[in-house]
């Protein structure tokens, strides 16, 4: 089997052809590289908020108020001086990679720490407490605040921490979550919430994929999951399902969009593997029921990853509603089995975590909408990267359904970060680097 692939767009276009999936690799695309490495370091600062907050003595979040202590600061209206202070706090060098934007009229700014301050600590935070003890000092010193009033600034900015783990109630925002709600080893860049993936990419469910599949993948690699024939594995079913290697996705959606469901999107999957020689029939059963192998168990972990998305955008796309995502992984896996005798997506391990993932989501349980969750998350991380993807596509596709909205959720961070090519449209992106 060729470990050649082909990346096409989310609008079917050829990006690039003959692509060796290890050139895909988080450790060795230069776009996956910046995409990772710009997550670390760049924050959201809501200047909107600050302002705010100050005005009307509200900080901390959790209907905290302080009567008579508020400050009435034109933050929004000075955002440029303001980014230009931050930006010479927050730097190392005059030529050091430092970026801080006003986005929004003001509202937000993109502040982006040098590397060389991620680079020098043991993990991310330093983004945000870099940016934030920079954006104090610059309103401290813009306003003249005198000692008295300086901690109601830091409030605004920092909202309730230290007391709590967090910047619970504050004005900067990350993608990432702090190191402290990781559920194990090599769990941070699989923390970022899929509302998050979806207002980055401006709702475009394929490209929500692939920002998703690059976390989830570059999860792969750092918990140590994608060592030796594991990383081929890993790799195909990115190049596949991520990255919309040879059309396939785009293809299938293409095909089944107008009157199909996830049975039939099972039926082109399979079709098309057996085409490809992926899969052929080992023996008939006497009820006439065909057994299949896999001459490329990889590969058809590949296909059946594609199918998984594709069924995803199916079904999802044909109620505008994200809610049925995790029924659709579980019934998607459990149907293929049936079908051909052979493993769903991910060795089973993303239809086990759609068991889980419907009672949580809107069963008994009924915990929040798959907008909240991510790879992370207690009954969303038991698969190797495969669910996620799928998760984020669906709520791209939601018109307004959830409970808890992508509006709600993730405004700030879908305006600043969707203000980055590199996170708006990573298919292109990695594409490009190649």
């Amino acid at each position: 089997m060729s470990d050649k692939i082909d990346i096409y767009d989310d609008r079917g276009t050829l990006l690039e052809s003959g692509v060796d999936i290890m050139a895909l690799a988080p450790t060795t695309n230069a776009a996956i590289g910046k995409i990772i490495k710009d997550t670390k370091r760049t924050v959201a600062i809501n200047l909107a908020g600050i302002e705010k907050g100050l005005a009307t003595g509200k900080y901390g979040g959790k209907g905290r108020q302080i009567l008579g202590r508020g400050l009435e600061y034109d933050i929004v209206g000075n955002a440029d001086a303001i980014a230009e202070s931050v930006a010479n706090f927050v730097k190392v060098s005059d030529d050091d990679d430092t970026n801080v934007k006003v986005i929004g009229g003001g509202k937000q700014l993109l502040v982006q720490v040098p590397s060389s301050r991620t680079d020098a600590g043991a993990d991310f935070v330093s983004g945000s407490t870099v940016s934030a003890a920079a954006v104090v000092q610059t309103i401290i010193d813009t306003y003249n605040t005198d000692m008295f009033d300086a901690p109601l600034v830091k409030g605004a900015v920092w909202g309730s921490y230290p007391q709590t783990m967090d910047m619970s109630g504050g004005n900067v925002a990350s993608i990432l979550s702090i190191p402290q709600q990781n559920e194990g080893l090599g769990f941070s860049l699989r923390n970022i919430m899929t509302n998050h993936v979806a207002a980055i990419t401006g709702r475009k469910a394929l490209n929500a994929a692939a920002l998703s599949s690059i976390y989830e993948q570059a999860g792969m690699y750092e918990m140590g999951n994608a060592v030796g024939s594991f990383e081929r594995h890993q790799l195909l079913g990115f190049a596949y399902q991520g990255l919309n290697a040879n059309n396939l996705v785009y293809e299938m959606v293409k095909e089944n969009g107008k009157t199909g469901t996830v049975g039939t999107v099972i039926n082109t999957v399979v079709d098309k593997a057996i085409e490809a020689g992926i899969i052929e029939v080992d023996h008939k059963a006497p009820s006439g029921y065909n057994f299949y192998k896999a001459n490329d168990v990889s590969m058809w972990n590949a296909y059946a990853a594609a199918g998984q998305l594709a069924a995803t955008l199916v079904n999802c796309g044909a109620g505008r509603a994200a809610q049925n995502v995790s029924s659709t992984i579980l019934y998607f896996n459990d149907i293929l089995e049936k079908e051909t005798g052979l493993p769903g997506c991910d060795m089973g391990r993303a239809q086990g975590t759609g068991v889980g993932f419907s009672f949580f989501s809107h069963s008994i349980y009924g915990g929040g909408g798959p907008g909240i969750f991510n790879g992370n998350h207690v009954v969303t991380r038991h698969s190797r990267g495969f669910a996620i993807p799928c998760v984020s596509a669906a709520c791209s596709l939601d018109a307004g359904t959830q409970m808890i909205t992508i509006e709600k959720t993730s405004g700030l961070v879908g305006n600043v970060f969707g203000s980055i090519e590199e996170f708006r449209e990573p298919i292109k992106a990695v594409a490009g680097a190649l």
